[in-house]
């Protein structure tokens, strides 16, 4: 199962992400992750969540755990969203708040290996061709594109991606209006075959990306 990046607090400015900041030894929304994989006894790609940098900012992180709620890896947003975008919120600058991680993460599991990257990274090709040279078999997205940009370039970007390195992508986004309507998400609920062919799921559905 793959959640969407910033699964479980979304909406304000990024920077009120900080306030909930866990530590590799002690965050609330981790456990709770990891609970929910046990609970339901699923392979959950986590979304993202937000855990302290040593700078004061937060890192981007997404967490694969496996059906008894154990970490099998994690990956840090490696592309920061640094944009102006013609919408409500107009100016995005994740910097400010969130700290670029330095590691690729491709987790071997029972049904695949499964390489890990989050929303803004599709626009870099070669982080998806890295990942494909690690032994990926799928790649699992889970983002928040604006609706301006996901419109424009979310589905032809996974097809791109799926077709350049012959994997599975996995896309799984925010949808809607978000913090009384001043940000909006684009319906991002996709998987894409290597061959290019593209499958939205439905907006209102979980994303189920291990079936």
């Amino acid at each position: 199962m793959v959640l969407p990046e910033c699964c479980l607090l979304f909406g304000g400015h990024e920077s009120q992400q900080l306030q909930y900041a866990g530590s590799e030894h002690q965050s609330d929304l981790k456990t709770a992750l990891a609970n929910l994989a046990k609970q339901y006894h699923v392979y959950l790609i986590a979304g993202t969540i937000p855990m302290r940098a040593d700078d004061g900012r937060v890192f981007s992180r997404c967490y694969f755990f496996d059906d008894h709620g154990v970490t099998l890896g994690h990956y840090d947003k490696l592309h920061l969203f640094d944009v102006d975008v013609a919408d409500g919120t107009k100016t995005y600058r994740e910097s400010d708040t969130f700290h670029p991680g330095d590691h690729l993460c491709v987790v071997d599991t029972p049904f695949g290996k499964v390489g890990l990257a989050i929303c803004y990274d599709i626009r870099f090709g070669d982080l998806f061709r890295a990942l494909r040279l690690a032994g990926a078999d799928y790649i699992a997205l889970p983002s928040a594109f604006t609706k301006v940009t996901g419109e424009a370039h979310w589905q032809v970007l996974l097809q791109a991606r799926a077709i350049e390195t012959q994997c599975y992508l996995l896309g799984a986004g925010q949808w809607g209006q978000h913090n009384q309507g001043s940000r909006e998400t684009w319906k991002s609920q996709h998987d894409c075959r290597p061959m290019g062919q593209s499958h939205c799921r439905a907006r209102h559905r979980v994303w189920l990306g291990a079936s």
